[in-house]
């Protein structure tokens, strides 16, 4: 089954074509990173206005390099929730046209299922039940990922995600946007004791985490060495606030899997790509003889391929929408039929 799928939910324009949940013949990506980084992070409107001037040409040029005609796809599948609301209005339309056109079955994709099925392309022989580390820019959680369409969320953020800390504290250092990938590369060499960073338990569910106060406490750090004059060592902060944002979520993953007792684990989102955040879960499924399923850095961020590759799923699930589909800034990841 040969899917065209759409990715706009919000600065990467992404279309892929992908057969069978595991195949991916193209992936294209208009990135909006330069255009953004003079804010210091995405403007919603210009991402909206800039989706609707890339995606056409995009759709194009993946049918294009993937050397397929119109008539061979079987399905559109587009990110319909969460987001930005107007990105993935763009996206959700013009998969819905295409749906149209070609007159085959649209398929909606919640985009945390999509980052979870980045783990199909990456590992073919992946299959469910295995346990899945969420980390990304607007969502943090731990998935338990049953079935392909059938998924339990453990427990994640209460405030803020980790992915929205790391570009923060970086923009507060004056790091160029997207934040967190610079200061994954300032931590490098930082001695990571430096810095003593809290690390908040909540009560409740003891696999919910919060980060706010984390992300307070490097924002007050910073500030008041300025107002003190007092010279930051950038690599060590860096380095202390990776821990610390990874000594928050190992923990919650070790809890998971022994609630859990799945024998797999795998990551998935933007932040999956700090370098401190895969080596420590390299150690903890060393250390739990538990297999790791970490997918190469291309697959971390948003893109089309992975919405392709679970709307494979959704598609044998039965989970098809018509004309009617609407876009949602907040959806629940454990789902429902459209």
């Amino acid at each position: 089954m040969l899917i065209l799928s759409v990715e706009s939910s919000c600065d990467e324009t992404a279309v892929a074509l992908v057969r069978d949940g595991r195949e991916v013949l193209t992936d294209c990506i208009a990135s909006q990173v330069p255009l953004h980084r003079i804010y210091g992070g995405v403007v919603p409107e210009i991402a909206s206005r800039k989706h609707i001037e890339a995606i056409y040409a995009l759709a194009e040029e993946a049918i294009k390099k993937a050397g397929v005609t119109r008539s061979e796809i079987d399905a559109v599948a587009v990110t319909y929730a969460p987001g930005l609301i107007g990105a993935l209005l763009v996206g959700v339309n013009f998969a819905k046209a295409a749906a149209l056109a070609l007159g085959v079955p649209l398929i909606p994709v919640h985009h945390i299922r999509g980052h979870i099925a980045a783990n199909y392309i990456a590992y073919p022989d992946l299959k469910p039940p295995f346990l899945c580390l969420v980390v990304s820019g607007g969502h943090t959680m731990l998935v338990d990922v049953k079935d392909y369409t059938v998924m339990e969320n453990l427990g994640g953020t209460r405030d803020d995600a980790a992915g929205e800390c790391f570009d923060k504290v970086a923009r507060m250092l004056a790091m160029p946007y997207p934040g967190g990938a610079a200061l994954d590369k300032a931590a490098q060499g930082g001695d990571d004791s430096r810095y003593p960073m809290p690390h908040p338990k909540l009560s409740g569910n003891p696999l919910d985490l919060s980060f706010s106060g984390l992300k307070t406490a490097a924002v007050n750090l910073i500030h008041n060495s300025r107002q003190k004059g007092e010279k930051i060592d950038i690599p060590d902060l860096c380095a202390s606030f990776s821990a610390a944002v990874s000594e928050m979520l190992i923990p919650r993953a070790e809890a998971a899997l022994d609630l859990t007792g799945r024998t797999t684990l795998a990551v998935a989102g933007g932040v999956a790509a700090n370098s401190r955040i895969r080596a420590d879960l390299t150690k903890l499924c060393e250390k739990k003889n538990v297999r790791l399923c970490m997918p190469p850095l291309s697959l971390c961020g948003d893109n089309a391929a992975m919405i392709g590759a679970q709307g494979y799923y959704e598609f044998l699930a039965g989970n098809t929408a018509d004309q009617s589909l609407n876009a949602f800034a907040t959806k629940s990841m454990e789902g429902e039929k459209m």
